[in-house]
């Protein structure tokens, strides 16, 4: 499976989301997933063996508790692959910067005129 169909399912990027900083016990992605989703027990462990099988997420077992955490090995493929794109955006969004800083400055620098007294 391509990474962009991995990722392109809401349910598996918001599991990704959940295991991001450390590991999670499966029963605890479950119950965040079928709370948001909708989607039973046996749905979120679908969602996480497609993560687990193409690369995404790794599981350990401690006792009789699978513990699962993101690998972010195909994350930096994508990002690679992303910066073929990004080149085209970032100097616009960089000029953007530079007017918005521009524009701040003129007006912080602009002479204040009193306001008129309404008579």
């Amino acid at each position: 499976m391509h990474a962009f169909d991995v990722l392109g399912d809401p349910v598996r990027r918001r599991i990704l989301e959940l295991i991001h900083a450390g590991e999670v016990t499966s029963g605890a992605v479950a119950e965040v997933i079928r709370a948001e989703f909708a989607i039973s027990q046996p749905a979120v462990s679908q969602h996480l063996k497609v993560l687990r099988d193409n690369g995404f997420a790794t599981v350990r077992t401690e006792g009789t508790r699978r513990l699962y955490r993101v690998d972010t090995t195909p994350l930096r493929e994508v990002d690679q692959w992303l910066a073929i794109f990004r080149r085209n955006w970032t100097p616009h969004l960089d000029a953007l910067a530079t007017e918005i800083a521009r524009g701040k400055r003129q007006r912080r620098n602009a002479p204040t005129t009193p306001k008129e007294s309404a008579s």
